[in-house]
């Protein structure tokens, strides 16, 4: 996209009207609401509905079996990005990608809403896998646009937008987490939840013509004619080839659910080493990127473990709420849905805290890495503090349902340390060839993350959950004192950027 054609986008766009931001990221603010609205409300509940007994109108998976599916569907979501975004930038554009991809996702949750067995349910991911990869990136670049690039209302847009994610998020498992739980009613509550993307596709084609302009119209690199016939074909053989494949190893038991998680977890490694190994070789990337990818390698790494802990909200301290914690306190009967409202709630409450925090340091704050081995930290300590009530009370006592606040709570603090600033520094260590795609491999942490619990997860259960929360809180705290002994010879290898 040229300089021309980002200003015309911008004078394209009401500048007035939304909370003094441009008219557009009220449509987008909206949007964004109610798909996280309802990807968080169908996420509250679905490991629930996912390990629980038919009677109670489950699909009576083993919970290992249903933890391991939470995972694997996450670690799909966050690599559907680069799909979506390849779309947008080449055959759709933007606006057409969010479209369509609220559609699938509408489509997704009503397949879930219809209590047609395990069939309907691997569809219902399927359509949501797509729809999400195709919505979830292309919403946020349209943000970009709607300002130009030296407005300096450009960022606090950008947190105004962040807060409707949190909001969202916060809102659904209240909400359809009360009614898909307290009511027995799992289908309902993902009626709720498509009930919610229908709100946000509805404003989204309401307004955006009036309120977006020409913001995200533009196809930024479109196939030719003939690139888009190659490009079909190849889509079509190579979706023929995978139909074909698994029409063959299914039958001879090659591939079962166990090999199919194991191949999602080499893809999250294999994919982002690929990606790594390309951006250093590449004869566009100069000497002092080389040294900046290098100091990137650590970051990157640090940035899985967190997420392989944080993640573990919606499978292990889900499981946890269900069956190892007090839901009746001060007299309320809590749904242990509930508990993954505490998340958004957390980072809403302090988010405006660690941002003042940072300006009041301002030089004095600390490095990049230093930030990053506190997030680890605050991971490691969240997972350790599940252990204090086992270890008094055991294993088979219910446990006050403040531990878990306190958890979550403790991987919130890690998160606004490591999150936003893998953000930022992710857009200053980027070779200038690969911008886009070094903020691909940025989200691709949190996919490899969720791989990599697939394959954990089944190691959880009621005999091991002292030494399960502990290792891995253990490892934490080994890889942030280790990055945080690093961390001046990591700010060496970037090169000025702090």
């Amino acid at each position: 996209m040229t300089d021309i054609n980002r200003q015309t986008i911008v004078e394209s766009v009401p500048q007035k009207g939304f909370f003094g931001h441009p008219k557009g990221l009220f449509t987008l603010f909206f949007t964004e609401f109610w798909e996280r609205f309802s990807y968080y409300g169908m996420r509250a509940i679905l490991v629930y509905f996912m390990y629980y007994e038919v009677s109670k109108g489950g699909l009576g998976f083993a919970e290992n079996t249903a933890l391991a599916i939470m995972s694997i569907y996450g670690s799909l979501v966050y690599m559907s990005g680069i799909i979506g975004g390849w779309f947008a930038d080449r055959i759709l554009g933007p606006s057409k990608s969010i479209f369509y991809g609220g559609i699938l996702i509408m489509f997704g949750h009503i397949a879930l809403a219809i209590p047609a067995g395990t069939a309907m349910f691997f569809l219902s991911m399927l359509l949501i896998v797509m729809g999400t990869g195709l919505l979830k990136p292309n919403v946020s670049s349209v943000v970009g646009e709607i300002y130009s690039e030296k407005d300096h209302r450009r960022d606090a847009g950008f947190s105004i937008f962040y807060m409707g994610i949190n909001l969202g998020g916060f809102l659904a498992p209240l909400i359809v987490g009360t009614i898909g739980m307290n009511y027995d009613n799992f289908h309902l509550g993902f009626a709720i939840a498509a009930v919610g993307m229908f709100a946000g596709l509805l404003i989204f084609i309401l307004t955006k013509k009036k309120n977006l302009g020409l913001a995200g119209t533009i196809i930024a690199n479109p196939l030719s004619a003939t690139e888009k016939k190659k490009t079909f074909s190849f889509m079509g053989i190579g979706a023929a080839v995978i139909i074909i494949l698994i029409a063959i190893a299914i039958p001879m038991g090659l591939l079962t659910f166990d090999t199919f998680i194991a191949l999602i977890g080499i893809l999250g490694i294999l994919i982002p080493t690929l990606y790594f190994i390309v951006m250093y070789r590449s004869p566009k990337t100069t000497v002092i990127e080389r040294s900046r990818i290098l100091a990137y390698i650590p970051l990157f790494i640090a940035s899985v473990m967190f997420w392989a802990i944080q993640e573990q909200g919606s499978t292990i301290l889900a499981n946890y709420a269900d069956k190892r914690t007090q839901l009746e306190f001060a007299g309320i009967q809590l749904s242990p849905a509930w508990f993954q409202s505490l998340n958004p709630l957390f980072i809403i409450i302090l988010a405006p805290v660690f941002a003042w925090l940072w300006v009041k340091l301002g030089a004095r704050q600390p490095s990049v890495p230093t930030k990053f081995s506190l997030g680890l930290l605050f991971a490691g300590l969240s997972f350790l503090v599940i252990l204090v009530p086992a270890y008094f009370g055991g294993n088979n006592s219910l446990v006050n349902p403040l531990w878990l606040v306190l958890s979550y709570l403790i991987v919130v603090i890690g998160e606004l340390c490591l999150s936003p600033v893998g953000l930022s520094v992710t857009t200053k260590l980027a070779p200038v060839a690969f911008s886009a795609q070094t903020m691909s491999l940025w989200f691709l942490s949190n996919a490899a993350a969720q791989a990599i619990n697939a394959q954990i997860v089944k190691f959880y259960n009621a005999d091991t959950e002292m030494l399960y929360f502990g290792v891995i809180g253990g490892a934490a705290l080994l890889l942030s004192l280790l990055l945080f002994m690093l961390s001046a010879k990591i700010q060496g290898f970037m090169k000025g950027v702090r």
